[in-house]
């Protein structure tokens, strides 16, 4: 399969923020469960709402919070995908010349897929920590009452915690960009090169589609349990004198595991599975046709 030329920085940054915004957009809601699921731990307080899986947690939100609530906090997460799609998509072609060049590698193969996939998380993650972190505080029940919105929430975190606080989970992030990244990227380039190759742009979209939600999917599989942790560190409040619960991603992962069992790790697996599985189809979908439409106006 031919690599097309890379356009300049710019251009990633707009295809990837159109297919960010596209895909979160869509797929938001789910977003919202996961995270609340993924909070609930194995003894819940008094008072305190309880899910029983996916569907009850989307029918208890929109019974008592109402339907706008399965996208508090989506303005946050709107903000970050243009910095956040455009980094992961430009990095994974920056990172991927860069390999190309110090393994001598006159093409990409799956094993320097995967590595650039992991290395383009990373660097990914650097940029999504404080939006995820506000996120987060917004979709929880029991902490959203304390902010009016996304800039109220930040103010507060800075103010109240200190300005720091805003990269709390960067350890645990980037684990999970890394291990979702390599997951992605290295099965979108295998399941490419095992489907036949497309004689049209109708079956180059079939492609990308089937290439990139099973990436997704994969990439969900692998990274769910950094994921959980890292909900539960980031959703975490700095008190001064105390040390957290939940703090490094590693140990957290330790705690969460023996206090609640290992299918813990995999709290909210299927509304995430159900969002980034076929969302990381639409998100390669667009991504590409964005690439081409600007190819076609640059007159490659």
């Amino acid at each position: 399969m031919s690599e097309p030329k890379p356009l300049p920085f710019v251009y990633q940054f707009a295809a990837g923020a159109v297919a960010g915004v596209s895909e979160i957009l869509v797929m938001y809601p789910l977003d919202v469960v996961k995270t609340r699921v993924q909070l609930q731990t194995k003894t819940a307080a008094a008072g305190e709402e309880t899910y029983n899986g996916m569907l009850d947690c989307f029918r208890k939100i929109i019974k008592s919070e109402g339907v706008s609530r399965l996208y508090r906090g989506i303005s946050a997460p709107i903000l970050m995908e243009a910095p956040k799609r455009a980094t992961k998509f430009a990095a994974n072609d920056q990172w991927g010349a860069y390999y190309r060049r110090l393994f001598a590698q006159p093409s990409m193969t799956q094993s320097l897929s995967i590595l650039t996939g992991a290395t383009a998380g990373a660097t990914e993650s650097l940029v999504v920590v404080p939006f995820e972190l506000v996120k987060i505080r917004l979709q929880d029940k029991a902490q959203a009452h304390k902010y009016s919105g996304m800039l109220d929430c930040v103010l507060k975190i800075v103010r109240n915690e200190g300005p720091l606080t805003l990269y709390q989970g960067l350890e645990s992030t980037m684990w999970r960009h890394i291990l979702w990244n390599a997951g992605y990227f290295g099965c979108i380039f295998q399941v490419r090169a095992l489907m036949p190759k497309a004689s049209d742009k109708k079956a180059q979209i079939t492609n990308d589609l089937v290439s990139g939600a099973i990436g997704g999917t994969v990439g969900t599989v692998l990274n769910t349990p950094m994921d959980v942790v890292k909900s539960r560190i980031q959703n975490t409040p700095k008190v001064p004198g105390s040390t957290p619960k939940y703090n490094w991603a590693w140990p957290a992962l330790g705690t969460v595991m023996r206090e609640e069992g290992f299918g813990a790790l995999y709290k909210g697996f299927l509304p995430k599975v159900l969002r980034l599985g076929p969302g990381g189809g639409i998100l390669l979908v667009v991504f590409t046709g964005v690439m081409d439409f600007f190819r076609k106006i640059r007159g490659e």
